[in-house]
């Protein structure tokens, strides 16, 4: 069977779009109500200047014989479907941010913010990945409302993927009875399953898939960095933003399966287990880390399985290998306050010694405390530089060898001129211009320089999904990234460019990523 041509098929798509639209009328559809005719059916949205879809299936519910096995295409269906309201979250425990939504496993939907889904829109797309550690998330949080950024010129969309031990649960009996003898990267099946129904179905809603960026913060930035190794996921997007990345050593297939099968070494008893029970294995179905575990807190991780993960993400970004597409990569100013405990000089001093055994006395020297208060400072500085600073560095120097539109940010703006510079997850109410809806760090209401900065930020980001490049008239000038000097843009009170951020503590820790190297 020969391929339909793009034109013919967005033609189909049109009058396929204007029948759906007769017939959802007939069934009681107000006719001003958008409609989309994807692969598996039509969809009926919400009008307005800006159009949005929201609950559309982009796999079948990994439910029964499904939970644990890669995503498989959505189940057609007839008629017009209503896609008015968010699907279910991915099962988790109640996550910081209450969505309203019920939790389930039948969870893998996506939503689209379009200005105008004429077929053939040829509009830059972005593509959210949330984070939440792999144990939680949702793309219906109302920080995530893709409407303002839509409202620049692109198509937005937010996808769920399972998370915890739906998401990233291997055991030797799901190895087994893969075709790839594989098992635990589920979630990562589903945002590279997400990614292609947008490939397969953005046109219709006026995106061009040719033009695909993937953005997310911290366990999304994860994500996107991983998938840069993929090959998997190779075409299936041409730009990159990633806030807030981590690339530590993932855990290798058989440590995690040895960790999976604690829950129960016999398979058919966990697909027989209900959801709830599962839940309360979500502690402890994973592997400890090399190197262990920095934080009070540990969260699981995508697997080396030697399928979607063929070798240790972060030795390829050290070797050069992965997918050089365009990037925006950054971090907070202070990203390890959200993450970090309250400490004295002496328990600081201790910590110190106790995790990063070679690395402690240039830490110490790098990050120099004399007093109770300026421990916990220096504490939350080297949590933020192992976990996130030095990772980001990582990835912006190795792009930037292979390609030249690679740009690294700094964002420290405290909401409302707060004295303390950002945390962990600060910038994404900028980004998505969402500061009046409840944020992961609670803030006072913005002023009118948080408004102003939250703009910027949407028009580079915007921009660069347009064209690969986040320069543009009304923007300030950010300089491409070269491993020489580390040059940064910072997005904070003033925006201004820097030069080397942090650049001897962040070398200070070379010792401990060697001695935990696997």
């Amino acid at each position: 069977m020969k391929p339909i041509p793009v034109p013919a098929y967005a033609a189909c798509l049109s009058l396929l779009a204007s029948l759906a639209l007769a017939n959802a009328a007939h069934a009681g559809h107000p006719t001003a109500q958008p409609v989309v005719v994807t692969r598996a059916g039509a969809v009926a949205g919400t009008g307005g200047e800006i159009e949005t879809f929201k609950g559309i299936p982009f796999a079948a519910p990994p439910v029964g014989p499904l939970r644990w096995r890669a995503p498989q295409p959505p189940r057609a269906w007839k008629g017009v479907r209503d896609a008015t309201r968010f699907g279910d979250d991915c099962m988790q425990r109640p996550y910081v941010i209450s969505t309203g939504q019920k939790a389930s496993e039948d969870c893998l939907t996506l939503s689209v913010w379009t200005p105008g889904h004429a077929p053939g829109g040829h509009r830059p797309v972005m593509v959210f990945l949330y984070g939440g550690g792999f144990i939680g998330g949702s793309g219906a949080y109302p920080l995530y409302d893709g409407a303002k950024l839509a409202a620049r010129g692109v198509v937005v969309v937010g996808l769920n993927y399972r998370v915890g031990i739906f998401g990233f649960l291997a055991h030797p009996g799901l190895t087994a009875e893969s075709a790839h003898r594989s098992s635990g990267n589920y979630g990562l099946l589903d945002q590279i399953a997400g990614l292609e129904w947008v490939k397969d179905n953005i046109a219709a809603f006026g995106g061009d898939p040719g033009r695909v960026t993937v953005f997310g913060e911290s366990a999304g930035a994860v994500s996107i960095a991983v998938l840069l190794t993929s090959p998997l996921a190779q075409g299936l997007f041409s730009q990159a933003i990633l806030h807030s990345p981590d690339l530590p050593y993932l855990p290798t297939l058989a440590a995690a399966e040895k960790s999976g099968a604690t829950v129960s070494a016999d398979l058919a008893v966990l697909r027989r287990m209900t959801a709830t029970e599962l839940l309360a294995h979500n502690d402890d179905f994973f592997p400890q880390h090399p190197g262990g575990s920095l934080m009070a807190i540990s969260f699981p991780s995508p697997i080396l399985d030697g399928y979607v993960l063929p070798a240790q993400p972060r030795a390829q970004f050290a070797a050069g290998t992965v997918h050089a597409v365009p990037a925006i990569v950054g971090i907070a100013a202070d990203e390890g306050r959200m993450f970090s405990s309250q400490q004295t000089l002496a328990s600081y001093r201790a910590w110190v010694k106790d995790k990063f055994g070679r690395s402690a006395e240039g830490l110490l020297a790098a990050n120099p405390a004399a007093t109770d208060a300026a421990a916990n400072l220096a504490a939350s500085a080297i949590l933020g530089d192992v976990v996130f600073g030095e990772s980001a560095r990582l990835i912006a120097r190795t792009l930037s060898q292979h390609q030249p539109r690679t740009f690294f940010y700094l964002f420290s703006r405290g909401v409302a001129g707060r004295a303390q510079p950002a945390t962990h997850s600060e910038v994404l109410p900028f980004v998505f211009g969402s500061l009046d809806k409840p944020s992961f760090i609670p803030h006072e209401p913005p002023d009118a320089i948080d408004l102003e900065l939250s703009a910027t930020l949407q028009q580079a980001w915007t921009r660069f999904a347009a064209s690969g490049d986040p320069n543009g008239p009304g923007l300030p000038r950010w300089a491409p990234y070269d491993r020489s000097t580390d040059p940064y843009l910072e997005f904070g009170t003033q925006v201004r460019a820097g030069q080397a951020y942090r650049r001897a503590q962040l070398d200070a820790l070379t010792p401990y990523f060697a001695d935990i190297q696997p």
